[in-house]
């Protein structure tokens, strides 16, 4: 959500920023819906204005009998009241006209962020690690995943899945269902112990306004589960974990708020026809671990770096080689004002493919829901900043760890920092 005081200061910045992410000016519309609107605010005043003196004068008129001059006021007021009901049908118009238009404009990009139309012009940062070269020809987790069989039935099987939920979904059995649990487990306990975040678990199901908060809605909602009771099924933890704080003035000295929460994840994935059918990278339904930070405004361009090497720090323990990345303004997510993207090496495809997205919102969700900061025996609040990142997603470190830890067997050897999760496992397969 943006600010439109600060609009109406400065249009031209606002039209500029949105130029960067490929956008018409689009101030010149709001400005003209808000002079109409303050316009007919300030009739509705003035017929209220009139409406009070004339209702006073009416009783001086008939205490002197002045029955005429009663009448005339009595008109006034008529007068007035209609005024002020078609001031106030229009104002809620152009109200929610202006409301539609800011609320589906996209975040002002940070200054430093690269300019670029798509994914093409993504700027490449650092890369860690070295891709393992192979002396035989790679599987996919796919196939890897089916030929560790338990009690003769795939541990990675999407046949059986589709039949019970349809196209991108998946069962997992045995030791890569096992796998997956450690991998969630790992990173929370990284997360809590190493990086300072609190361990929350939160509802999986949210009202509107808790989506309205972190910007799915009103522009994304295609892309969610909606319930028959209005309820949706959250895409990422960043809902309910930023949604803590909604409506809140927070002491500042509570700040920064650093939250991980390890949950199902829940997307349509609309639009996205023909993508990644195959396999574990593209799921209606996933688990990922979610990292969140709240903090002052000042603070937040240092606790963006501290967010994304969080993440990075899971595969550098699980010693799987990736790349990280700034998005483009062209590629950049609504809410976010600057965007890091951390991907890991997928032998099977040849490349680097995502597994983290960390992105600083500033005060861009906070205005959505109203969530301010105050220092203690000040008046005076000013909107958070908030933050959010996967740390990662499991799936697709699942996916990383099966391909990059492959035997020509078709086993698969468990990255050390995961074998206390699974009993002092070694190897699957």
């Amino acid at each position: 959500m943006h600010d439109l005081r600060a609009l109406r200061e400065n249009p031209a910045y606002y039209d500029k920023a949105w130029a960067r992410r490929g956008l018409s000016a689009q101030s010149p519309r709001i400005l003209e819906i808000d002079a109409e609107l303050r316009a007919i605010k300030h009739s509705r005043m003035e017929a209220e204005a009139l409406r009070n003196s004339a209702s006073k004068a009416i009783g001086a008129a008939k205490a002197q009998k002045n029955e005429e001059e009663a009448a005339r006021l009595m008109a006034e007021v008529a007068k007035a009241k209609e005024v002020m009901e078609t001031a106030a049908l229009t104002e809620g118009h152009l109200q929610a006209q202006i409301d539609e238009i800011l609320q589906t404009l996209p975040n002002l990009p940070a200054d430093d962020v690269p300019e670029g139309a798509d994914e093409n012009d993504n700027v490449e940062i650092l890369t860690w690690g070295t891709p393992r070269k192979f002396d035989f020809t790679p599987k996919d987790h796919a196939e890897l995943g089916a030929g560790v069989t338990e009690n003769g039935f795939k541990g990675m099987d999407f046949e059986t899945a589709a039949r019970i939920s349809g196209a991108r979904f998946v069962l997992l059995r045995g030791q890569i269902a096992r796998l997956e649990r450690a991998i969630g487990q790992f990173m929370l306990d990284t997360h809590t112990e190493k990086n300072g975040y609190t361990e929350a678990s939160g509802p999986v199901l949210v009202r509107d306004s808790a989506m309205f908060g972190t910007g799915q809605l009103p522009k994304f909602e295609e892309d969610l589960f909606k319930t028959t009771d209005g309820r949706y099924l959250i895409p990422t933890a960043e809902v309910s974990m930023t949604n803590s704080v909604l409506g809140d003035i927070v002491d500042e000295e509570q700040l920064p708020i650093r939250l991980t929460s390890l949950s199902p994840c829940f997307r349509s994935e609309a639009g996205s026809a023909g993508k990644d059918t195959a396999g574990m990278i593209r799921q209606h339904q996933f688990w990922k671990v979610e990292l969140v930070s709240i903090c002052a405004p000042e603070t937040s361009n240092e606790e963006h770096e501290r967010m994304t090497a969080s993440a990075e720090s899971i595969l550098q323990a699980l010693e799987l080689p990736y790349r990280k990345i700034i998005l483009c303004t062209g590629d950049m997510g609504f809410g976010a004002r600057k965007t890091y993207d951390i991907e890991v090496w997928v032998p099977a495809q040849d490349k680097y493919r995502e597994i983290s997205s960390c992105s600083n919102c500033g005060d861009f969700q906070a205005r959505r829901m109203n969530t301010r900061t105050r220092k203690k025996g000040d008046k005076e609040t000013r909107f958070v900043h908030t933050l959010n990142g996967s740390g990662l997603a499991v799936g697709r470190t699942l996916v990383a760890i099966l391909e990059n830890y492959q035997n020509e067997d078709g086993s698969v050897t468990v990255p050390n920092v995961l074998r206390k999760y699974m009993g002092g496992l070694e190897k699957i397969g």
